[in-house]
């Protein structure tokens, strides 16, 4: 049995669309207004472990279609990566859809995709893993599409006889639609009192309204 280490070195791994997407559901906010390091700060001194790195990935939109929400997304990255953390960016891409309504008709509407960003956090936790980065790997996610690589850090972890955890955290409140963490991991719930002593300060949207991230 490994032993497991005193001092446990976390990396954190944050999926920004989703956890935009939780915040807004449990807490009602209508833009990225978390500050990842932070947040990664609060869980790693909760529970007691030694933060070793942040790790950042995130859909950003085109200029063509979004130059607003892409001016955004260009000025927190920029931030992030001059305090340290590691920043991966894809483009979004918009597709159309349809859905139909009550009274049967249809409606049909832009929706952004993001591709590649939950592959990239995937392989980077299992490279990572394999190099002995970390002890403790927190995924700021809800993305059931990663509970194999829980399954891969296990048999990582078997591999080289050492102890290796993987956590998934998330927004919770009481009235969340989604209180599930991501399956075959440990679920850290950040409850709102953690979720605002880690707002940003720097609000980087532009003047006029925006219309979405």
């Amino acid at each position: 049995m490994p032993v497991e280490p005193a001092i446990k070195r976390a990396i954190v791994f944050f999926d920004g669309q989703n956890l935009f997407h939780a915040a807004k559901d449990c807490f009602g906010y209508t833009f990225p207004n978390y500050e990842p390091i932070l947040l990664a700060e609060a869980v790693c001194k909760t529970q007691g472990w030694t933060l070793a790195g942040v790790r950042f990935y995130t859909g950003v939109p085109d200029a063509r279609d979004d130059a607003r929400w892409q001016h955004f997304w260009f000025e927190k990255l920029n931030h992030l990566k001059r305090r340290g953390a590691f920043v991966f960016s894809r483009t979004l891409r918009y597709r159309n859809k349809q859905v139909k309504l009550p009274d049967g008709s249809t409606h049909s509407f832009l929706a952004a995709e993001e591709k590649g960003v939950d592959v990239r956090i995937a392989i980077d936790i299992i490279r990572l893993g394999h190099g002995r980065d970390y002890d403790i790997a927190v995924v700021f996610s809800q993305d059931q599409d990663l509970s194999e690589v829980a399954s891969e850090i296990r048999v990582i972890a078997s591999e080289q006889g050492r102890w290796i955890k993987l956590a998934s955290a998330f927004p919770w409140s009481l009235t969340s639609s989604n209180a599930r963490g991501i399956n075959k991991t440990d679920w850290i719930r950040v409850e709102r009192a953690v979720y605002d002593a880690c707002i940003d300060p720097r609000d980087y949207r532009p003047k006029s309204p925006p219309n979405g991230p």
